[in-house]
């Protein structure tokens, strides 16, 4: 739980420097994004592939973790089919503006389940 206190900080003043930047220098601020995304991605992927490779913790070796072997593969699965939601729902809003309440019902409904599962996997890890 701490990491998470003292990474908000930090995303928040980074949020506002890349405001900063694009205000004083487009250009060079876009790319300078490009670039951030670019680093942030790469970082997701070694993460990601750290998350596959690693075997279970002592405290985790328990019955729970013998119950659901493929729990990380299940979170990856769920934001992937979020994703695709989202991009299905704009995709039919720019075809018929008038679907815009029915295809928002869904993205709401996928982000809400998204937002949930965070926040039991941030109290998870608080009580670890």
């Amino acid at each position: 739980m701490i990491t998470w206190l003292i990474a908000l900080p930090i995303l928040a003043a980074v949020s506002a420097g890349i405001v900063v930047e694009l205000r004083r220098h487009p250009r060079g601020g876009i790319r300078a994004v490009k670039v951030l995304n670019l680093l942030l991605l790469l970082g997701a992927g070694v993460l990601v592939i750290l998350a596959a490779s690693a075997s279970p913790s002592a405290a985790a070796t328990g019955t729970a973790a013998a119950a659901k072997p493929y729990a990380g593969q299940a979170l990856i699965g769920a934001a992937i089919a979020v994703a695709y939601t989202g991009s299905a729902a704009l995709a039919a809003i720019s075809e018929r503006p008038e679907m815009f309440g029915r295809a928002m019902v869904f993205v709401g409904l996928a982000e809400g389940i998204a937002i949930y599962g965070l926040v039991v996997a941030i109290i998870l890890i608080g009580k670890a």
